[in-house]
């Protein structure tokens, strides 16, 4: 098993833990359309750690509208974890196409500039 310093070593950018409101449009396992409240309780500005009620499947696209911004973003679902003791899935999420700051918070490795 890879140690935290590995993983950090690894990540591409840093990571912010926070919580932000979300909406995450998907698809059910019948193909019917989703659309269900969750959280990003950790972004990086490449990807981030989403809570769901809904376990998607590993690989599949979904689509998050940041509820403090109102924009909307595609990522690509990268890890999928257990169903945790209240019925929620943490899914490990990567943005298809980064353009600017979606989570619309600065990150401690950007520099500050005057």
């Amino acid at each position: 098993m890879a140690t935290t310093r590995a993983m950090i070593e690894r990540r591409r950018a840093s990571r912010v833990l926070i919580r932000i409101p979300i909406k995450v449009f998907s698809n059910d396992f019948n193909g019917e359309p989703l659309d269900t409240p969750a959280e990003a309780i950790a972004v990086s500005r490449t990807g981030a750690l989403l809570r769901t009620p809904f376990q998607p499947a590993l690989g599949s696209r979904i689509e998050v509208l940041n509820g403090l911004s109102q924009e909307t973003q595609e990522f690509r679902v990268i890890r999928v974890s257990d169903a945790k003791y209240d019925g929620s899935f943490e899914l490990g999420v990567e943005i298809l196409y980064p353009t600017r700051n979606f989570w619309g918070i600065q990150f401690p490795d950007e520099r500050l500039t005057a």
